[in-house]
């Protein structure tokens, strides 16, 4: 019975790690010594209503294998990559509002990305943690590719 319980435990702690969002990075944990300030969050009702009255532009960190099974949210900026986008696919006016997200909760990617933009001087930075996984469950429209 005591190997019964080794092997549903070692499943249980495979199982924890995994990312519910296919084709996401995760981020490297920060040392202590180097902490990062926490990312401003906004919610999916937030970013919809900031998006309509033109307050902020969308970004989204996804993959292509992602974006192709969930969609976007319209008028996202698309990054070629989370971690080593160009500066150059992200508005020139680095004052603009930028709303990063992801694959949803379990997914980093966002914050790979938003902190890689406030590295090259963007100033207004936020992510959407719930990422399209959650946009798409509140039953908002996405953009297809």
């Amino acid at each position: 019975m005591k190997s019964l319980s080794n092997v549903l435990m070692v499943a249980l702690l495979a199982t924890a790690g995994a990312s519910s969002s296919v084709g996401c990075k995760k981020e490297n944990a920060a040392p202590a010594a180097k902490a990062e300030a926490p990312l401003t969050s906004m919610s999916v009702t937030d970013l919809e209503a900031s998006i309509a009255r033109g307050d902020c532009i969308p970004v989204d960190a996804n993959s292509d294998a992602t974006r192709k099974r969930m969609g976007l949210v319209p008028g996202a900026v698309k990054l070629s990559d989370s971690e080593t986008f160009a500066a150059s696919e992200l508005p020139a006016d680095k004052s603009k509002s930028l709303v990063f997200y992801c694959g949803g909760e379990q997914c980093n990617a966002s914050h790979v990305a938003a902190r890689r933009a406030m590295a090259i001087g963007y100033a207004n930075v936020k992510i959407m943690s719930a990422g399209i996984s959650g946009w798409v469950e509140a039953g908002k429209k996405v953009q297809t590719l």
